[in-house]
């Protein structure tokens, strides 16, 4: 789900985006790089800001400080309904300022305003109200009787948090991450994908304004030396990771040789399972959740697994709603899928098109770059039949807007076709009928799934199964994810008053 990209010296044409200085506990101070990370807008390829690439000194720095924050109880110390309510005050103010902050996201990573108020911002003022809930009812302290007389269980924040996000919902990524380890009452040292580091900037400000104290955040952005270098930081109680299954790998296999806890969510290649009793008045919302993002989502329901016996009617009903989302500049108000995060991106999902070619799938709808749109990475949608699902277009994650038509002629089969992926992160099925919906549901090994809709609901358990990740995000057992317990066992006899 991430790209890398390469900091390129500044072409001295400031701007007044452009950022000298790393947000670190709070305050914005002068960064010991001299490196600097351009940010380049996906509508027109042009640079719009530029921010200090943070190097392993300046990591040490805001690690060393969100150390010192965390043992001073300035935060982790402070009741848990007080740590919610500052939650709910980010979430607030995020509502009040939403028109802002989504042109900001929008400016580096393209989806239309619209969409980012859909995707984004309302599934992330929901995640930071869903913990400001969860860390309210949480059962902070309990005692159990057992063989050798009472034990004081408590749960506390388990220390310094190192998250690392993705390009391609930062504002969900950056209240979701935040949201979780601040309700634990842990200290968090940020850095966000290269693409997307003053979506980060602008959120932590939100934070510390709603209460969060001075040392608590910091926000580190740069590319993957930046990365290891918070990874491999000893004073780094966890890793949250958020983007490609290769990149988790490594993050997992670096906190392993430390015994550092980690959460990984990664990548996905769901299943949308259509099945013979289909209300074709659905197909159009199957195909959104295929495409939304213009792909570039780790849940995209990009498989479409068909009854060979409605093949032709379900697919021409999916071409006619793909063709319905227009491609266009973030500016115009009907458009819904907006650029490809890059040119590299763009070419590699144009390299999967071909790929699908070669291997035998047939292009039934054909995406290209659309006309007039020749300055930013545009891209309309591809629909591909004929597919096999041990075609690469059906096993590799492409973050891009195509999709796969895969036909079965029984439900077991589909089933199996499901299930046989390296991935398991989310999956739908299609269906007029909600109790055979729920048995399937029942027999797809992935972490979610949804029953003719699909959504990331912020109090409900989400990850995945098998290369999708480690752990869970969201509700209360997202809080769980940044706590560690501890039992003392108190004097034999000892009553609890």
């Amino acid at each position: 789900m991430t790209q890398t990209v390469e900091p390129r010296s500044s072409n001295g044409a400031g701007t007044s985006d452009d950022r000298t200085e790393l947000y670190i506990g709070g305050t914005w101070v002068a960064p010991h790089s001299t490196e600097t990370l351009e940010v380049f807008s996906p509508t027109t390829g042009e640079r719009v800001a530029s921010v200090p690439l943070a190097d392993e000194v300046d990591v040490d720095t805001a690690v060393r400080t969100a150390r010192a924050a965390f043992e001073s109880g300035v935060w982790s110390q402070k009741p848990a309904a007080e740590r919610a309510a500052v939650l709910e005050r980010v979430a607030d103010i995020i509502d009040e300022r939403a028109e802002s902050i989504s042109a900001l996201v929008s400016s580096e990573m393209g989806a239309p305003p619209s969409a980012v108020d859909m995707l984004q911002k309302l599934p992330g003022t929901g995640v930071l109200r869903s913990y400001a809930e969860a860390a309210r009812t949480y059962d902070w302290t309990e005692y159990r009787t057992g063989l050798f007389g009472t034990t004081r269980i408590t749960r506390e924040p388990v220390g310094v948090v190192g998250a690392i996000t993705a390009w391609n919902v930062p504002l969900f990524l950056v209240c979701n991450k935040l949201g979780a380890a601040l309700a634990a009452g842990c200290s968090v040292v940020l850095k966000p994908a290269p693409e997307t580091p003053r979506t980060a900037n602008a959120i932590a400000e939100i934070f510390a304004e709603a209460g969060v104290p001075d040392g608590v955040i910091s926000v580190i952005p740069g590319g993957p030396e930046t990365g290891k270098a918070l990874v491999a930081h000893p004073d780094v109680d966890k890793i949250t990771f958020t983007g490609s299954t290769a990149a988790g790998r490594q993050i997992g296999a670096a906190c392993a040789e430390s015994l550092k806890r980690c959460s990984l969510e990664l990548g996905g290649k769901s299943a949308a399972i259509v099945l013979d009793d289909v209300d074709i008045n659905n197909i159009p919302m199957m195909v959104f959740l295929g495409l939304f993002n213009t792909g570039q989502a780790c849940v995209a329901q990009t498989r479409v697994l068909v009854p060979a016996n409605r093949k032709d009617e379900i697919v021409a009903a999916m071409i006619e709603a793909a063709k319905a989302m227009k491609v266009g500049l973030p500016s115009e108000a009907d458009s819904q899928l907006g650029p490809v995060i890059s040119k590299r991106q763009l070419e590699k999902i144009e390299g999967y098109i071909a790929k699908g070619k070669e291997e035998g799938a047939t292009a039934a709808l054909e995406g290209g770059r659309p006309e007039g749109l020749d300055d930013g990475y545009f891209l309309t949608p591809t629909i591909f039949t004929d597919v096999t699902n041990d075609m690469t277009i059906a096993q590799e994650e492409i973050f891009g807007p195509v999709l796969s038509v895969i036909t079965y002629d029984d439900v077991d089969e589909a089933i199996a076709i499901a299930n046989d992926s390296d991935y398991g992160l989310a999956g739908t099925v299609w269906t007029a009928d909600v109790e055979r919906g729920i048995e399937i549901s029942e027999k797809i090994r992935t972490g979610t799934f949804g029953i003719n809709f699909y959504a990331i609901d912020p109090g409900s358990p989400f990850g995945g199964f098998k290369n999708s990740g480690i752990g869970r995000e969201c509700g209360p057992e997202g809080l769980e994810a940044f706590i560690e317990h501890k039992s003392t066992m108190l004097p034999m006899g000892y009553q609890v008053s």
